[in-house]
């Protein structure tokens, strides 16, 4: 019975703190990020305040846990990419930008979180750069760095200018309306036209970069 018992508590622990991470979400979504407050969390959550310190240690705890598993570039681990190096990462770097594109574009709540991060300085917003950097660092120096050796910081460079500008797209797209440089990526066509210039641009790099 006492097995039970425990087995019980850790299943109404995680319900718990599941609740508290989609009101995090929820907040986000509906009212942006300076509405996340201790109580507003708990009242949307529908469970106790006092729980947020217990189970995360504060709402710094709470937001760190939310944006780590939100967030796309810290949920990509070594082990979990199929890496081809044969092509110096081309494919992977395609699929990988394709990924973010409908990702971020699926979730209003990262897009509020990023907006978020160019708003205000928060430890736990500097912990998903930090992050995402940890990322890119292991991408690059394991892959794309070998393969294009002078020419991998210019590599680099033209990475942050096709991921920022997924960032940018589809934060602006959400905000103002669908259509972006007449663009509408409410349709599938408008997502497969940005798709198809990513990978351009993907083509383009390793054509002629090196």
């Amino acid at each position: 019975m006492e097995r039970k018992a425990v087995a019980g508590g850790i299943r109404n622990k995680e319900r718990s703190k599941k609740k508290f991470l989609d009101a995090v979400g929820e907040i986000l979504k509906t009212r942006g990020y300076a509405a996340l407050k201790i109580n507003d969390i708990a009242k949307v959550a529908g469970v106790d305040k006092k729980m947020i310190y217990t189970y995360f240690g504060g709402i710094d705890g709470l937001i760190d846990e939310y944006i780590s598993t939100t967030d796309f570039w810290m949920n990509v681990k070594e082990e979990n990419i199929d890496i081809d190096i044969s092509d110096g990462g081309k494919k992977m770097t395609e699929e990988m930008l394709h990924s973010q594109f409908d990702y971020l574009l699926s979730s209003v709540e990262l897009q509020k979180v990023l907006i978020w991060r160019l708003s205000e300085e928060r430890q736990s917003l500097k912990k998903m750069i930090e992050a995402q950097e940890e990322t890119g660092e292991m991408l690059f120096k394991g892959i794309s760095d070998p393969h294009f050796g002078d020419q991998a910081e210019k590599f680099r460079a033209i990475m942050a200018l096709a991921v920022s500008g997924i960032y940018h797209l589809t934060i602006d797209t959400t905000l103002n309306g669908s259509v972006f440089c007449g663009i509408d990526l409410k349709t599938e066509h408008g997502r497969q036209v940005v798709k198809e210039a990513l990978s351009f641009i993907v083509d383009q790099t390793y054509e002629n970069l090196k």
